[in-house]
């Protein structure tokens, strides 16, 4: 396997598990202490807290998934840019 395709492989598994997290999110019996949603948790939450403390809640809804999704989405075009060069 090619570095760039690896690279692209890691922004996908990123990008799958911020989707699973957004809609456990819609289940709110969900317990975030037990496995396999703590993993979820511990994996996605470092990501968000930045978003978090600069996008506040808008009636309840969070964005921060929303907007790390698509800086997500930058930072691989950018990376993958670099690592293709």
């Amino acid at each position: 396997m090619s570095l760039y395709a690896a690279i692209a492989n890691l922004f996908q598994l990123l990008q799958l598990i911020l989707i699973v997290r957004i809609l456990l999110t819609w289940f709110p019996n969900i317990n975030w202490y037990n496995q396999p949603f703590k993993f979820l948790k511990e994996v996605t939450d470092p990501m968000l807290e930045p978003f978090r403390k600069l996008i506040p809640p808008i009636g309840g809804l969070d964005l921060s998934p929303i907007v790390l999704f698509f800086v997500l989405n930058i930072l691989e075009k950018v990376v993958l840019g670099f690592v293709n060069i």
